[in-house]
């Protein structure tokens, strides 16, 4: 899963990563509001942590901008607000959960758990472009009927490719989409995974191109 962790409280940050982390989870973090705007616009997450107070710009811009874009991922807003009147306004706004801070972990481990399952549900678990089908809670890909011998590293970056089929996918947003806590996937890995997925791909005539400089398309290809 991939969780997007928007925070500025540095000891918060760190025992959230480390929690979170353990449960292998892919963790992303920003603790400016503007930076994390611009993250949400071009990458996408199964949950955003939201912190309310954030230099740059704060919690709630960050969540309108994101309704208004249409991206309905679960957004879960950590604040030291904690009058009712808060919370009316952050779920107007639409969040989907609301959590005052101090807190505690397990309550936070189980709202998350919730969210990420209604997550799935709303979006469905099964990816289908041609042929190609595959069952992201599973982890499992099938073509022409027939299951595909993956890697859990090429499953997630196949994830990646058709959450994003027709568009186009840079080699840093796939990096960001599977690193996690003190991991680093290098572009080097990236072009092997892709290599290898095209490979096993090309005869149900599913292609991954490589758009010099840009990054990967995946694409369903005609049929003569």
């Amino acid at each position: 899963m991939r969780i997007f962790l928007v925070e500025d409280d540095p000891v918060l940050v760190d025992g959230l990563m480390r929690i979170l982390g353990q449960y292998k989870h892919a963790m992303t973090h920003e603790s400016n509001g503007l930076r994390a705007d611009e993250i949400l616009s071009t990458q996408e997450f199964d949950l955003v942590i939201l912190d309310m107070g954030l230099p740059g710009l704060d919690g709630s811009e960050i969540l309108r901008r994101l309704r208004y874009r249409n991206n309905q991922t679960p957004v879960l807003i950590l604040t030291a607000h904690d009058k009712v009147s808060d919370r009316v306004a952050g779920l107007d706004l639409g969040a989907d959960d609301y959590l005052t801070k101090p807190f505690d972990l397990t309550e936070l481990e189980a709202r998350i758990r919730a969210l990420l399952r209604r997550g799935h549900s709303a979006s469905g678990a099964n990816l289908r472009i041609g042929d190609l089908q595959l069952d992201t809670i599973g982890h499992r890909a099938t073509l022409l009927g027939t299951t595909l011998e993956l890697s859990s590293r090429e499953i997630s970056v196949l994830e990646i490719l058709m959450l994003r089929a027709g568009r186009i996918v840079s080699k840093e947003q796939i990096s960001q989409q599977l690193s996690s806590l003190n991991e680093e996937i290098s572009n080097n890995a990236i072009e092997v995974y892709v290599h290898r997925l095209r490979k096993k791909l090309e005869i149900g005539h599913i292609d991954i191109r490589t758009l010099r400089g840009l990054g990967y398309l995946l694409e369903k290809t005609e049929t003569i």
